[in-house]
């Protein structure tokens, strides 16, 4: 039995919050890219997006059916508090993401941790075979659901099935340390085209099926042994650039990052960091490098200040609550040694922002210093780039973000590396105007045609020449 959606997103949480209103509780689309990006094609095929809620339930019961929002079919899956617990923080956040990042964090495995994986990728796969139309596309996202391909392609051999990965994808002699290797990659190999942010991405993958599975990849692609091909390839995503122009080119953000600079005591330098509070974002080295220079009397507060942004982020996990202790413990111990009263030399921002306020940020910043130890793309210094409609500030980035690919004209940078970040950071400083305005003109050209839209269409087009199962 098939439904009626020919096309189909399958991802973690659906792309709406709830909000209360005047006359009660209400839906509302999120802001991300990837709705964004995946919105016309929903509304135009009658597409459904399945995904979670964000609400806890007893019992893996329903507590909302499924609903319509701005063209958009949105069927909810529902989770308990032990799944959420196990599948999501166990196996998705403390087994997969510290490995896939390079193991920058020690991951931890607990067999059941993966039942539950198991069970929850089960329940998104049944959900996909019941909402899809015959010969209907069905689009699957990130890691915590790699298992779904298979698990759908058993139910529906009559669907094109896609799945992109949007964090790095690891080695083989770190995946090899998986438990369960082989049935992620099983997993992964019920899709038609397995999309990866770098070509190394695709490439580890068509390795590791040799290596694990004994099958002979050539190319870009895999033959399996009922006789169907898998394709693998990269699709660096990528960020709404004009939708981040025009907030940034607002009146209002204008004068908020006018204002922002009055806050902070009208500084020469303002470097600003916006990360999510993660392991793999290097807070605590950024952090590092700054006291450094102060120390070094390179930079001096309060004519140089650094304001970091740390979205909160899974803050039930341990490793997560060990390094807010350990940030803010920086933090403190800058402000103590380099700040005056009223005047700290660190502005530390644990919270959430609107997109205007981000672009008031990303405005008024001299420097932007993305440095992630590991990242699969990175969008914030896309949105960085995007925002400087003046053509004014420095991208500091680390070479080992995905978009350090594309952004060539930033200062690239390794953070492992203090000191060679010292300098880099200091030359994005003290760059000459025309110099960082003609580097900041490159990329935003760039960007302007490498948008989310233009990610979507190339994946999207790369699955539409996959050979259909038969």
């Amino acid at each position: 039995m098939s439904g009626n959606s020919s096309f189909v997103v399958v991802a973690n949480r659906l792309p709406v919050d709830q909000v209360t209103t005047p006359d009660g509780p209400t839906w509302r689309r999120s802001p991300g890219g990837l709705v964004t990006a995946l919105h016309p094609v929903l509304a135009q095929h009658k597409g459904t997006w399945i995904g979670w809620t964000g609400g806890v339930t007893k019992q893996g019961k329903p507590t909302q059916e499924p609903f319509e929002l701005d063209g958009m079919g949105l069927w909810p899956v529902p989770l308990t508090g032990d799944e959420m617990e196990r599948y999501y923080e166990g196996f998705s956040n403390s087994s997969l993401w510290p490995l896939y990042h390079d193991a920058v964090e020690q991951p931890v495995y607990r067999r059941r941790w993966w039942e539950e994986y198991r069970r929850v990728n089960q329940r998104f796969a049944d959900a996909a075979a019941t909402v899809a139309a015959s010969g209907a596309t069905v689009w699957v996202q990130d890691y915590q659901l790699q298992l779904v391909p298979a698990m759908l392609r058993e139910q529906r051999p009559d669907l094109r099935i896609g799945f992109f990965l949007h964090i790095p994808f690891p080695p083989t002699e770190l995946f090899m340390q998986l438990p369960r290797r082989a049935e992620v990659l099983k997993g992964l190999l019920g899709a038609d085209l397995v999309g990866f942010q770098r070509p190394l991405g695709a490439h580890n993958f068509l390795q590791l099926t040799r290596h694990v599975l004994g099958l002979r990849p050539r190319g870009d692609s895999v033959e399996l042994p009922d006789g169907r091909t898998v394709c693998a390839g990269a699709f660096p995503i990528s960020i709404d650039f004009a939708e981040m122009e025009r907030v940034a080119a607002s009146g209002e953000v204008r004068e908020r990052a006018s204002e922002i600079r009055r806050e902070l005591g009208n500084p020469a330098t303002i470097i600003l960091g916006v990360d999510r509070l993660d392991y793999t974002k290097g807070i605590e080295r950024r952090l590092k490098i700054f006291r450094e220079l102060l120390a070094e009397n390179r930079l001096t507060a309060p004519g140089a200040v650094m304001v970091q942004v740390a979205t909160p982020s899974r803050e039930r996990i341990e490793q997560y609550q060990s390094l807010r202790v350990k940030v803010e413990r920086e933090v403190g111990r800058i402000n103590g040694e380099y700040g005056r009263v009223g005047e700290p030399a660190v502005h530390y921002l644990h919270q959430s922002y609107s997109r205007t306020e981000l672009a008031a940020l990303y405005r008024a910043a001299d420097v932007m210093m993305v440095t992630p130890l590991r990242d699969g793309m990175n969008l914030v210094a896309k949105e960085y780039v995007a925002a400087r409609v003046d053509n004014g500030g420095s991208l500091v980035l680390s070479e080992f973000a995905g978009a350090a690919a594309e952004l060539r004209q930033a200062f690239l940078c390794n953070p492992h590396d203090l000191d060679g970040v010292k300098e880099l950071l200091m030359r994005a400083v003290n760059i000459d105007p025309a110099e960082g305005a003609r580097r900041m003109r490159a990329m935003r050209r760039y960007l302007r045609t490498h948008d989310v839209q233009a990610w979507a269409e190339s994946f999207l087009t790369a699955l539409e020449r996959t050979g259909r199962a038969s």
